[in-house]
């Protein structure tokens, strides 16, 4: 999946192994816990604003591309991703992930995550 920024003119990949390559971030949740704050659709960003901002000056460019383009998927094709790095890896937390159940957890959080990252 390619992806031209409109902002640099470069073009930019998310792929399942980006998601692999951040696993370590899904798997700090026990997937119970994922389960249940997916369940309620709970705002997770609004919780970390302030590591999210820390952590988002150290970010490359690419990095931060590749975040945009997150951004402005589809929570489908995100989820479609998901699911491809789940089936590689069998990670019960991106199951839960692209789970269409998750979808509007995945867009509010999203959207929030859009507002910090991108104000």
């Amino acid at each position: 999946m390619k992806y031209l920024s409109m902002k640099s003119g470069k073009e930019v990949r998310v792929t399942e192994e980006d998601v692999i390559g951040l696993m370590d971030v899904f798997t700090r949740v026990p997937p119970l816990m994922l389960k249940i704050v997916v369940n309620g659709n709970r705002n997770v960003v609004k919780s970390f604003e302030s590591q999210i901002r820390e952590y988002k000056v150290n970010l490359t460019e690419e990095e931060l591309l590749k975040i945009e383009k997150v951004m402005d998927m589809a929570v489908p094709e995100l989820q479609e991703i998901l699911k491809k790095a789940y089936n590689e890896t069998g990670q019960k937390q991106l199951q839960i992930l692209a789970n269409p159940k998750s979808e509007n957890f995945i867009r509010e959080n999203l959207k929030e995550l859009r507002m910090i990252m991108f104000p």
